[in-house]
């Protein structure tokens, strides 16, 4: 090979041009189980805002300002499905946590907040609770799953306000039994602590716990949700709770650079969510199950030496797949089914987790629905056939 091949195949491995290689396959595939709306074009995006909005909103209405108008309607609606006094909308979810944290620990009296490790503010938030708050973490279980009222009940010191992520993503998007789940939050209040939910990912729990989302906000004093990660809104989400800690929650959104003087097209992107995707969580969460199990089987009968569905059964409409080959070998797979066949089966890169061991994130959504488990198997087939083999 010359000079000149090799520099243009070195380039062709750039992490730019692999990234967009990836981008160009997973947007053409003609099918996906998932089209996560941060892959579309700004042109998409303002389309399917002005067709759906007069369905949610009345546009002859004066524009927000500062947090009226539209995101009031917004922070009402949010309000009545969880069940709670008041919501408060937020530009992200760790701006919304944060204050609420904050805002715990002074009523409280304690700074201290038990989680689990594996915790998005733990995991994503570049040690914001601390640097910003001065709060600090203790952990109940390092566990890879929700702690256990004895766990809660028996940590060894203070904590004023326990905090559970329903489901706990980073764990495969795992979720307690409610007898669970109850347990831990009555032995929370046995230590005198508030319980706050994360949950970015709660609208799609009901059919687990086989309750209503305002049945599993009532178990916390506080609860914050997302408006994009199952809605697919543009951004943004709410914290809700006893109205006293809305408004103090709203003072530090101020402060925080929260106060944003027109938010819109957020707020209509969450009410279309609300409206349209929130009554179709649930039959997403049921083809999921089925999605799994036919992985599982197409996984079997390629003959792979190893591969896991986690949890086998999923909880909500994502879940993990492990397979054992280095990350990069499986995300470059993928690129080249969905360039070859037209089919992306798994539209997120993988992550290594070990040596030659790499996991992915597997989401359900509308497009999924026209899956049959044939074709998830057939796509299992297509997928393997691209990897390489020692």
């Amino acid at each position: 090979m010359n000079d000149a091949a090799q520099g243009s195949e070195a380039a062709e491995r750039t992490p730019e041009r692999r990234r967009e290689r990836r981008r160009v396959a997973w947007r053409g595939a003609r099918r996906a189980l998932w089209r996560p709306g941060f892959r579309a074009t700004v042109g998409e995006l303002l389309t399917g805002l002005t067709d759906a909005a007069p369905d949610v909103y009345d546009l002859d209405l004066p524009v927000d300002m500062y947090g009226d108008g539209i995101v009031e309607t917004l922070e009402e609606r949010v309000a009545a499905l969880l069940g709670k006094e008041a919501a408060a909308f937020f530009p992200s979810g760790t701006m919304a946590q944060q204050v609420a944290l904050r805002c715990w620990a002074g009523r409280t009296g304690n700074a201290t907040v038990a989680m689990h490790p594996l915790s998005h503010p733990e995991v994503h938030e570049r040690h914001a609770l601390s640097a910003l708050t001065g709060l600090r973490t203790v952990h109940p279980t390092r566990e890879p799953r929700m702690p256990s009222a004895d766990e809660v009940r028996d940590l060894d010191e203070p904590f004023g306000t326990l905090f559970l992520e329903l489901p706990l993503r980073e764990a495969g998007f795992l979720l307690p039994s409610w007898e669970e789940l109850t347990a831990v939050t009555d032995a929370a209040r046995e230590r005198d602590a508030v319980v706050h939910v994360d949950g970015a990912r709660l609208w799609e729990c009901g059919p687990h716990f086989g309750r209503s989302v305002a049945e599993i906000a009532d178990l916390a004093d506080s609860v914050y949700v997302s408006f994009y990660k199952s809605l697919g809104g543009f951004g943004g989400a709410a914290l809700a709770g006893p109205r006293t800690l809305v408004d103090e929650a709203k003072a530090w959104r101020h402060r925080y650079g929260g106060q944003i003087l027109q938010q819109f097209p957020t707020a209509l992107s969450a009410l279309i969510g609300l409206e349209r995707e929130l009554p179709r969580l649930p039959e997403y969460v049921a083809h999921a199950r089925v999605v799994a199990a036919a992985l599982r089987e197409g996984f079997a009968g390629a003959g792979l030496p190893w591969a896991r569905v986690h949890p086998e059964e999923p909880h909500t409409h994502q879940f993990q797949v492990w397979l054992p080959y280095e990350a990069d070998v499986l995300t470059d797979a993928g690129t080249l089914q969905a360039e070859e066949t037209g089919v992306s089966l798994f539209p997120q890169v993988w992550d290594r987790r070990g040596p030659g061991l790499a996991c992915t994130e597997v989401t359900v959504g509308a497009p999924g629905l026209e899956w049959t488990a044939d074709d998830v198997r057939a796509a299992v087939r297509e997928f393997v056939a691209r990897i390489p083999r020692c």
